[in-house]
């Protein structure tokens, strides 16, 4: 009896898998600029909805950032007009955020952590602080601290929490990402939450 091989099941989900494969590991975010043709038209394949600076801030200055907290959307423009686009993880509830205009204030590569009074309320048997550097450190690999006490835009070592409500107030964005917004972000850089 003659055995056959059976060849690999096509299917248009394995096309699309291995066509775009070597694309999405090789960009790791979205970047326009203000010569982009089409303004306005997305060029990701998620349902993010983009933001004009324009509509939030005078002038680029230093740098902006928006966070859209129902889009889980991070977009960083820099001071000649390139702009990317994150996804991020958000506050669990509405109540654990401040929306509106703040600005950053320090940027740490590896930060340790250390638990708000409310968060210590709420959950008294978390450590009061994990160096940087610990893989259990919610802040992951770098932070950019907000002039809001509290607040931060940083990493997470737990790519799970990215794209949901999973944080006590701050954004967070997968370690790599968080790390080239580290590099391309100022001190002074505004920021505005929505």
């Amino acid at each position: 009896m003659a055995h056959t091989k059976k060849s690999p099941r096509f299917t248009r989900r394995s096309f699309l898998i291995s066509t775009l494969s070597p694309f999405v590991a090789a960009a790791p975010a979205l970047a326009l600029t203000e010569d982009t043709p089409e303004p306005g038209v997305q060029r990701n394949v998620s349902s993010f909805r983009t933001h004009d600076w324009q509509d939030h801030f005078d002038t680029l200055g230093a740098g902006l950032i928006i966070s859209d907290t129902t889009t889980r959307v991070l977009q960083h423009w820099t001071a000649d007009g390139e702009m990317r686009i994150y996804p991020t993880s958000v506050p669990l509830t509405d109540e654990l955020t401040k929306r509106g205009y703040t600005e950053v204030t320090e940027k740490r590569a590896n930060p340790s952590w250390a638990p708000t009074p409310s968060m210590r309320e709420r959950n008294p048997e978390w450590p009061a602080l994990i160096k940087g550097g610990d893989p259990s450190n919610p802040l992951g690999t770098r932070a950019l601290y907000l002039s809001w006490q509290y607040y931060r835009i940083h990493g997470t070592h737990d790519t799970r929490k990215i794209g949901r409500r999973s944080s006590n107030g701050c954004i967070g964005l997968y370690n790599e990402h968080i790390e080239e917004v580290f590099d391309r972000t100022k001190v002074g850089t505004k920021v505005k939450l929505i």
